[in-house]
Order: structure tokens, then C-alpha cells, then sequence
């Protein structure tokens, strides 16, 4: 790689890197998806610190003992109150007054119906309500299994599935990680998109400032594109290994203090079991790699062939779009992996690097399909490349009217 290709290389990164956007969001993004994901979830789960606080009458003298465990471990303060004819309205003075924030009363009908009266002083949260009534109906279901010499607790917890993939060399024993597949995707999408339109910004900069009739003068228009992409590429590798490293630490550090101050959420070691290995996480960070080179390339002919950010908006569209399709496919290919559909369309190069991770996260892909994906991705990206480089190499020096479909073609050609 010559000199004036390294050049371009420092450049461009560290015009980024240095930037105070370039920290800001490096640092703040993950603190930030943080928050919009956790503080909902949290006060979703712990509905509000006034709903701590439940007495519970049990008329049927068998119930309490059920029902105190299980919300006690969903992070309500339980006490029992013994059944007396006033109780309901002494109840109701302490809750108004703010001793309490609810109460439940259980009777005898209770025992075969399952049915029970919950006064609360506020309305409580969906998984607050939810909550309650499971606990409610377990206890009643509990007490029914044992009267028929049934082990309730053995019926009630229910046995694990074990998946045997005959299809496949290995064995799963978990259900597919639908979050970690889609979420994974669509910010493969997010971050290649980003950097590669921020190479067809900095192309058209340069070409609309006249700047690259100088610097063409020392070094080949090939070169300069390919400067500029690899420096925006490592601009955009640097970011997303501090994210994944940062994200990591925040979760493996985070987490248990979450579910310690709110046991409703799962327990630490499901979040952590669900998390990517190394192996994964290579893998992800192979199919940025290269899909930002697919997407970048052709960004970067876009910022050569146009005069205008508002010409270049309009030619990207039809990659855009494009780039829409197996983002709406993710959610099919994660439940049917193995399909004909979900294989030719995660081939497919310029869907690769979504698709494919929606599949090896779902456990539904052989190793050659992961091979011949990147096999053909390394084949379209030096295509793109090839045609990228010619219509760089004449359209970052030409001005005025947007150059035509044949235009082009000969571009391709004769450059």
C-alpha cells in the first residue's frame, strides 16, 4: 500500500477521532440505550415505590403461606392480617392514611374459583397486576394438586427441553435468542449505514470544494477512495469495539444491582447466559467489516457522480431501500432459519451480513453456508471496488449535470 494511500488512511481517522462528537457518542451512546432500556423496565417492574407495602387477609387459612413467597421475590413487602369482621374497613383506614398501599382479601370461594378482592390505593402497573393474579391462581392450583396427593411444586415448574438438531453437528439447549438476532441486525444496519454515507459526505465535501483537483495532482483518484474508506472503516471499527467492550462491562456490572433492586426482572445468570461469546462477537465484527466495504464503496461512487448533498440523497435511496429488505425479513428468517427462503436471501452479499447473523444466532445455519456467505461477500466486495474505483476515478473531477445510466456504463469502461 503506497504512502499517499497511508496518508489518507491517518487522515481521515483522525479528523473523526479527534472530533467531540466522535467521544460523545462513542462514550454516551451506550450509557444512553442504557437508560431508555432499564429505567423503563425498571419502574414497569417495580410499579413505583408506593406499591411496596400489601396486607393479605386470608379467610381460607391456607393461602397466605403460598401466595407471601412469591411476591415477596417479586419485591413487595408482605404481612399477613388476621381475619376479623371490620378488618376491611380497618384496612382501608390504613391504606388512605398511607400505611399501606393495597390489600388482598381471600376467602373460601377463593379456594375453588380462584377469584379474590385486591384494594389497592393506586392503580397498579400491567406486570404489577399480572403479578398478583399469577400469584394468586398459583397458590389456588397449589392447594387443589396437593388435596389430590399431587406434587404441586414438581407439576408447576415445569421440565426442560432439550433441542437435538439433527440437521446440525452440535446440540442446543436454549431457545433461539430472538433480542440478541434482531437487535444485533438492525444495528449492523444503523452503523453501516452511518459510515458509509459518512464516506459519500466526505467525498462530496472534497469534490464540491474543489480541494481534490489538488490532491489529485500527487496521488491517484483510486487511491484516494480507497484512503478514505479504510480511514472512515477504522473510524467505525474503533467505535463499535469501545461499544462492545463498554456494553459488556455495563451489563456484566450493571445487571446484578438491577435485579437485586428489583427481583421481578430474570435472574443475573439468564441475562448473562444470553449474552455473545468471543466466537460470536468475532463474527459480528467480521460482518461489519464487510459490509461496511460493500456499502461504503458504493457510497462512495455516489459522492463522486453527484454536485449536491441533495442529489446524493436521492441516487442512495435505492441502496437504502434496499438495505430495508432483510432488515423486515429478520424477524422471519430468526423463526425459520433453515428454510429456502432464509438460506438464498442470507447468501445473498448484500444481505449477508444481517441475515446471517440472524441465522447463527438462531442455531438454524451449517458452517458452509457461513463460509460461502463470506466467500461471496469477499467476491462483491472487490466487484464494487472494481466498479466503485472506475466511476470515483472520472466523476470526482467532473461538475455539472448528474451523470446518466449509459454515462455511467462508459465511465465503467474506458476509466
Amino acid at each position: 500500500m503506497s504512502v499517499n494511500v497511508w496518508a489518507v488512511i491517518r487522515r481521515e481517522y483522525l479528523q473523526r477521532v479527534r472530533s467531540k462528537w466522535f467521544v460523545i457518542s462513542t462514550l454516551g451512546g451506550p450509557l444512553l440505550i442504557l437508560l431508555l432500556m432499564v429505567v423503563p423496565a425498571y419502574f414497569l417492574v417495580r410499579g413505583g415505590q408506593a406499591e411496596q407495602k400489601l396486607a393479605i387477609v386470608d379467610g381460607s387459612n391456607v393461602l397466605y403461606e403460598r401466595i407471601a413467597p412469591y411476591l415477596v421475590n417479586e419485591g413487595l413487602e408482605v404481612e399477613e392480617e388476621r381475619w376479623y369482621p371490620d378488618v376491611v374497613t380497618s384496612l382501608r383506614k390504613k391504606a388512605t392514611e398511607g400505611d399501606l398501599w393495597g390489600f388482598i382479601v381471600l376467602d373460601e370461594l377463593t379456594l375453588d374459583t380462584g377469584e379474590a378482592i385486591v384494594y389497592v390505593t393506586t392503580r397498579p402497573s400491567p406486570i404489577r397486576q399480572l403479578t398478583l393474579q399469577s400469584a394468586i391462581t398459583r397458590a389456588v392450583m397449589e392447594y387443589q394438586l396437593e388435596r389430590r396427593g399431587v406434587d404441586a411444586e414438581a407439576l408447576l415448574s415445569g421440565g426442560d427441553l432439550s433441542l437435538e438438531l439433527l440437521s446440525e453437528e452440535r446440540t442446543s439447549t436454549e431457545e433461539p435468542q430472538f433480542w440478541v438476532a434482531y437487535l444485533g441486525a438492525f444495528f449492523l444496519y444503523m452503523v453501516i449505514l452511518f459510515y458509509a454515507d459518512s464516506v459519500m459526505r466526505a467525498t462530496l465535501e472534497e469534490k464540491t470544494s474543489r480541494i481534490v483537483e489538488v490532491i489529485i495532482s500527487s496521488m491517484e483518484p483510486w487511491h484516494l477512495m480507497l484512503g478514505k474508506i479504510l480511514g472512515v472503516g477504522a473510524v467505525g471499527l474503533t467505535q463499535l469495539l469501545v461499544w462492545i467492550v463498554s456494553g459488556f462491562l455495563i451489563v456484566v456490572g450493571g445487571m446484578p444491582l438491577l435485579v437485586s433492586l428489583s427481583p421481578g426482572l430474570m435472574p443475573v445468570e439468564t441475562i448473562l447466559s444470553a449474552l455473545p461469546g468471543i466466537g460470536m462477537v468475532t463474527l459480528f465484527v467480521c460482518l461489519f467489516i464487510f459490509g461496511f466495504f460493500m456499502y461504503s464503496g458504493l457510497h462512495a461512487a455516489v459522492g463522486a457522480m453527484c454536485n449536491t448533498d441533495q442529489e446524493a440523497q436521492q441516487v442512495r435511496l435505492p441502496m437504502v431501500m434496499l438495505l430495508v429488505i432483510p432488515i423486515a425479513m429478520v424477524s422471519v428468517v430468526i423463526m425459520q432459519p433453515m428454510t429456502a427462503m432464509s438460506t438464498w436471501l442470507s447468501l445473498f452479499p448484500l444481505f449477508s451480513p444481517f441475515l446471517i447473523w440472524a441465522r447463527v444466532v438462531s442455531g438454524g445455519i451449517p458452517v458452509w453456508q457461513i463460509g460461502l456467505s463470506f466467500l461471496l461477500m469477499l467476491f462483491t466486495v472487490l466487484a464494487i471496488a472494481w466498479i466503485a474505483g472506475r466511476i470515483y476515478k472520472v466523476g470526482i473531477l467532473m461538475a455539472g449535470k448528474r451523470p446518466t445510466l449509459p454515462e455511467l456504463w462508459r465511465w465503467v469502461k474506458e476509466a
